[in-house]
């Protein structure tokens, strides 16, 4: 009995960080396509939040909150939100900046 709770336990660790790296990866893509979008150069991409809780569907998953940093002259840096649910894009929060 002792294995098997091993197994499920080492399962659901593999399974949590397949999810969370799904996850990084659909926020990369979601903020290349919006500084594609906002014509500016991204820096970089972070998750800055990252917790389990019940999405608007209804069912269990992962809420994150991702800041990517991009660009519009070179010089300057600003700081973009990116509000997820699993791997979809909820909502973009996209400060003031030079065009």
């Amino acid at each position: 009995m002792a294995s098997l709770w091993t197994f499920i336990l080492i399962g659901s660790v593999i399974y949590f960080f397949w999810l969370n790296r799904k996850v990084a990866e659909a926020a990369n893509a979601h903020a290349k396509r919006q500084s594609e979008q906002l014509q500016v150069q991204l820096m970089s991409v972070a998750c800055t939040k990252r917790r389990f809780g019940l999405l608007k569907s209804g069912k269990p998953g992962i809420k994150s909150e991702f800041t990517f940093e991009f660009s519009s002259d070179g010089e300057n840096a600003y700081q973009g939100v990116l509000f997820m649910e699993n791997e979809m894009l909820q909502s973009v929060l996209v400060p003031p900046h030079k065009i």
